[in-house]
């Protein structure tokens, strides 16, 4: 018989699977007549970032490892760049969860906006390096500040919704008992 939480887990982890591929879907839609000169968020990221500072245990991270190298290949980023630092972003946010906890909204916005803001530079220096054809830097500023400036949204639609909250003290060390028995 599996335990209510492990149940509870995958089931979020499901959750954020299929929240994914319905952005995907949507953003493969031709919906606009023209090309765009505006761009729109990162909604993957902004859910996985609001996700893994409020439940990081319902975020795996291979779930999202796969999720976005599929957005690189779907998208025609460089497949695996991308990946790679969003991964290595979620996991830095992650070891700070704990810490994040007691501390306001803005710094834990502040936070998510420094580790994206540092994963669109270092991808922009190693495109760069390899003299791979790039977005002008304005544009990718810009989608770096839509999803920067969506993610209260999400958070607050993540816990409306579907309940995902900060995890409480108490709550986890009631996760640590049941993980060691």
């Amino acid at each position: 018989m599996i335990d209510r939480l492990t149940l509870h887990r995958w089931l979020y982890a499901l959750l954020l699977l299929t929240l994914c591929s319905l952005v995907i879907f949507a953003r493969l839609l031709p919906l606009e007549p023209g090309p765009s000169r505006f761009p729109g968020p990162d909604v993957i990221l902004a859910l996985c970032t609001a996700w893994v500072m409020r439940r990081p245990d319902y975020v795996p991270v291979l779930l999202v490892a796969f999720v976005l190298l599929l957005t690189d290949m779907l998208f025609q980023r460089p497949p695996g760049l991308h990946t790679a630092l969003v991964v290595l972003a979620l996991e830095f946010l992650r070891r700070r969860e704990t810490h994040m906890r007691d501390l306001p909204f803005a710094v834990e916005w502040a936070m998510v906006s420094g580790a994206l803001a540092a994963v669109l530079v270092i991808e922009r220096m190693v495109l760069g390096l390899f003299f791979v054809d790039q977005v002008s830097f304005g544009l990718s500023v810009l989608r770096l500040l839509m999803t920067v400036a969506i993610y209260p949204v999400v958070v607050v639609l993540s816990g409306v919704l579907f309940g995902v909250r900060r995890i409480t003290a108490a709550e986890a060390e009631a996760m640590r008992r049941q993980a060691a028995t």
